[in-house]
């Protein structure tokens, strides 16, 4: 368990050395918080949030968070069930009476919330121009006429991010209220993250003391977890690689939001005041334990990489790693974004690293500072 304890250096000082290390100074780097109970251990950024602007980071710094933006949409669906306004289920055809295929039949919203619909991801053929600019439109475009499942709903996990943009979609035809003013009024303001936003292309100038995306080779075919290249001498020619270049996807529910690791720590006592079951949560107890819980094994499934490893699952918006201590986490890739944000329940332990550059290994720097914290 993460247990803080004596040892010859202070955890601060080896947190310290352990992130100066993968995020030095002069290139973009990583804001990176710790939180124990009510009690902040660790909180420094590294490296640079605008390499034209030579702003640095720290814990005020935006970042997009990317795909652990999913929790936000699965927790908004989660309250709609808590509502009453809808069953996780209810088939999703009944919200979408356009999927008219028989392959819709079984596919239920707990199965899009936990990456087990069987849906593919069969978007291709895409322009240059669609890849940089493409919506949410574009991103479910191809569901209308899909005539195949990977596999029967519910029997195995493939990670893939139209399905999520779907339960976006799905908030809008229940509540009657655009996606991102919906989640922003019935979570984040309520949760007190009074700047955390969607990203808006039309208005990318509201996004405060905003981190931008950067890499400095081609990582079209880099896998998810790498490092810097070693032994090379050559410098790295960083540029920026967010909205605008040819991977960032600009879509909301599946990887939309920008905020800082001290507003993320709004949301963790929102989760917390959740479990305690607050007469003010914003989720019953129930229902958060429900979307914590290992809906779909990841580990081993021959279709999707993401997050394939050992003891681990999916929840509803949330990856468990269910070994020796649960750990509730996700992960986010976006552009030149990388972002981890994991939750230890037993010893109320969150840990972040909201990242403006790609090449670090993310679950090598996860494991080392859980060593760290537990020694």
């Amino acid at each position: 368990m993460l247990m803080l304890g004596a040892c010859a250096q202070s955890p601060q000082k080896e947190l310290d050395a352990l992130c100066s290390e993968y995020f030095p100074a002069g290139e973009p780097g990583a804001a990176v918080l710790v939180l124990r109970g009510d009690e902040l251990i660790f909180d420094k950024g590294y490296g640079v949030a605008d390499m034209e602007k030579g702003t640095l980071i720290d814990g005020d710094t935006f970042f997009n968070i990317a795909s652990v933006s999913k929790q936000f949409t699965a927790f908004a669906v989660l309250q709609l069930a808590q509502r009453g306004l809808i069953s996780l289920d209810d088939e999703v055809r009944t919200y979408f009476p356009e999927f008219t295929s028989p392959i819709w039949e079984g596919i239920c919203i707990k199965h899009l919330l936990s990456h087990s619909s069987g849906i593919p991801d069969a978007r291709s053929g895409y322009t240059r121009e669609q890849r940089v600019n493409g919506d949410e439109v574009l991103a479910t475009e191809y569901m209308k006429t899909l005539d195949h499942l990977n596999f029967a709903p519910g029997t195995n996990y493939e990670y893939i991010n139209p399905t999520f943009v779907l339960l976006g979609y799905l908030v809008e035809r229940v509540t009657g209220e655009e996606f991102t003013k919906h989640v922003t009024d019935s979570i984040f303001r309520p949760a007190g993250m009074n700047e955390t936003l969607y990203f808006d292309r039309d208005h990318q100038d509201l996004i405060p003391r905003m981190a931008h995306g950067y890499e400095y080779e081609d990582v079209t075919d880099m896998p998810e977890e790498r490092t810097a290249t070693e032994g090379s001498d050559k410098p790295k020619n960083w540029y920026e690689y967010d909205f605008g270049e040819e991977t960032f996807f600009a879509t909301r529910p599946d990887g939309g939001i920008y905020t800082s690791t001290h507003e993320f720590v709004k949301w963790e006592k929102a989760l917390r005041a959740c479990y305690a079951g607050d007469a003010e949560a914003l989720l019953s107890k129930g229902l958060i334990e429900d979307a914590h819980s290992p809906h779909t094994l990841v580990a081993g499934s021959s279709f999707s990489d993401y997050q394939n490893r050992p003891d681990t699952w999916y929840g509803y918006g949330w990856f468990i790693e269910d070994a020796a201590e649960k750990i509730i986490y996700h992960t986010g890739d976006n552009g030149g974004f990388k972002i981890l944000a994991a939750r230890y329940p037993a010893t109320e332990t969150l840990v972040l690293v909201f990242a403006n550059r790609a090449d670090w290994d993310r679950y090598a720097l996860m494991k080392s500072i859980e060593n760290i914290l537990a020694n």
